[in-house]
């Protein structure tokens, strides 16, 4: 099966949401280097978008910590340090767990097929090792939980930790180990698509262990 598709849904979306998702997938990806600068004008350029749109969605970037914005000195492009990782795993957590739990409790039958086409996206990237495909179903698995779980408070909380650890898994854990995220994944959708709460909660938190040995691992090289 193909890649999850976001083209038609992105042409519903506003023009800003269409920048910023742009914008963090280049970041998740490292496109924008960290701790590069750019500029408003250059992004821009590269989105081929009003400056409006893209004014708001540096404006949210700033705001979740992606980037900081220096007067007359352009973007500075949010540094990496291995370490701090295990921080923004510390913080994800608990209100993962949360999502996680809350998704089984209020699972509808949209939302199931959420997460099945979630599943199944990630299965197909873990056969090609394709993986921005990956990414691009963690993301997926991500908004699946929040449309889910009926809490926008943990799920407002949750969404910039959660995109932080995909950059951070980009650049010290994306060459391996991508089979063994993936069937974490899977175990944590097969719980909510079965409704079970407890063990949806469970392997939430065993996948956030499993990240903060990566990321005790990236602390130490």
């Amino acid at each position: 099966m193909e890649r999850i598709d976001n083209a038609s849904v992105e042409t519903a979306e506003p023009v800003s949401a269409r920048a910023y998702h742009a914008l963090e997938k280049m970041i998740v990806m490292l496109e924008l280097a960290p701790g590069s600068v750019t500029t408003e004008r250059v992004l821009i350029e590269k989105l081929s978008l009003g400056r409006t749109p893209v004014r708001e969605a540096i404006q949210r970037l700033a705001w979740e910590g992606l980037l900081s914005v220096r007067p007359r000195a352009g973007l500075e492009i949010a540094p990496l340090h291995a370490g701090d990782w295990l921080r923004v795993l510390d913080a994800r957590r608990g209100v993962e767990v949360v999502l996680a739990r809350s998704a089984a409790r209020f699972l509808t039958p949209e939302t199931a097929a959420l997460f099945q086409a979630t599943a199944v996206a990630m299965h197909q990237a873990v056969l090609t090792g394709d993986i921005a495909g990956f990414l691009e179903a963690d993301k997926a698995l991500d908004e699946a939980l929040a449309r889910a779980a009926d809490n926008d408070y943990a799920a407002r909380v949750a969404a910039p930790l959660q995109t932080h650890s995909r950059r951070f898994w980009y650049r010290f854990q994306s060459g391996t180990g991508l089979a063994e995220s993936a069937g974490n994944h899977v175990a944590l959708i097969q719980a909510i698509l079965e409704r079970d709460e407890e063990r949806a909660g469970q392997e939430a938190d065993r996948l956030m262990s499993l990240l903060r040995l990566h990321a005790q691992a990236a602390a130490m090289r």
